[in-house]
């Protein structure tokens, strides 16, 4: 009999099995549970050490740290899930300040009674998301709350990573003039999520786009240093982003509607609902500001990688001493584009 048959004398029942409170009592089920999901599927060096904490090397510089909740509803939707999402989504807060993503930390709160086999499929996902990545899952943590008190799952992420020598890029770096350019069309994360939620049906299928941003960055960067701010618009879309930028750095900022580009079932999809494309969310694009002289070049090197193939140039910042940001309008008015005072969309990400 081996060692881990000594430990666990009965594998987990994953495609029938629930997680209960033994699973986050810190015992022999707790161990089981990490053992037979979490590091079937994340194995790793660090992770094997089974400490409570993971040592790691880094190369002398900058370091950068972010955390990020996920709580999103459903857990599974056209795209990702919760999983490939909550890799996504702290990947992408290291990489806007520039950096190279090296690391991420895991806790999972699981409710009594979850399935394990959704739970294996989650886990899977992660693994795969941050093996495309590139990053590593070091170390982490699982508790369980009773029935009732959660909501299936939530998994918070936590990332470092390495800025570049030479780069600095900051919400309150962005001047009058600099020309905002966009990574590709806005609202496929959102518009997915809703409408999974509500079981519409469109004519067309719309998948989020849902994406880990490091690899795009890095290009801009090598091509374009002196890049003045990036953005994931994330909760809150667009609209958010640039009123948040716009307020950092004392400016306001003009886009033209037609330049902005949003996917016809996406427009179609928020005419439906009520929804303004610019306030949905979006988990696999950027906003980036760079000096004018640099744009074109910059917009090139976007549309020349995957992710950025629809990149557009969609306005510029201006002085404003009310840090409004407006669009121009189809029908040759201008309009506000205001940042939701709350929720449109709960449960985004």
């Amino acid at each position: 009999m081996t060692d881990k048959n000594k430990r666990f004398p009965f594998s987990l029942d994953i495609r029938n099995g629930r997680v209960d409170m033994t699973h986050g009592a810190g015992g022999r089920a707790s161990a089981q549970l990490i053992d037979e999901i979490f590091m079937r599927h994340l194995d790793n060096e660090w992770l094997r050490q089974g400490n409570d904490q993971a040592l790691f090397s880094v190369p002398a510089g900058r370091m950068v740290m972010s955390v990020d909740g996920h709580v999103i509803s459903p857990l599974f939707f056209p795209g990702g899930d919760i999983g490939s999402l909550s890799v996504h989504g702290t990947i992408n807060d290291v990489a806007m300040s520039g950096a190279n993503p090296l690391y991420l930390s895991v806790a999972v709160i699981l409710e009594e009674g979850f399935p394990l086999e959704q739970l294996d499929r989650i886990v899977q996902s992660m693994a795969a998301a941050a093996r495309d990545a590139g990053v590593s899952i070091v170390t982490g943590d699982t508790k369980v709350v009773e029935k009732g008190k959660g909501d299936g799952i939530f998994i918070t992420t936590t990332g470092v990573g390495l800025v570049p020598d030479g780069v600095c890029l900051s919400g309150n770096k962005v001047e009058p003039g600099d020309v905002i350019l966009i990574s590709g069309s806005l609202g496929d994360h959102g518009v997915t999520i809703m409408s999974s939620r509500e079981n519409l049906q469109f004519e067309t299928t719309i998948q989020s786009d849902s994406a880990a941003l490091h690899g795009l960055v890095e290009i801009m960067i090598n091509h374009c240093p002196q890049i003045h701010c990036l953005r994931d618009p994330t909760r809150g879309g667009l609209a958010a982003a640039l009123n948040e930028i716009a307020h950092q750095s004392s400016v306001g900022m003009c886009l033209k509607d037609s330049a902005i580009p949003v996917k016809e079932q996406v427009k179609a999809a928020c005419e439906l609902l009520g929804l303004d494309p610019l306030n949905v969310a979006n988990e696999g694009k950027l906003v980036a500001f760079c000096k004018p002289d640099q744009a074109h070049d910059l917009l090139a090197v976007m549309q020349a990688h995957p992710l950025g193939t629809d990149a557009a140039i969609i306005g510029a910042a201006v002085v404003d001493e009310q840090h409004l940001v407006t669009t121009q309008t189809d029908f040759g008015g201008t309009r506000i584009v205001e940042w939701l005072s709350g929720d449109q969309l709960p449960r985004i990400c």
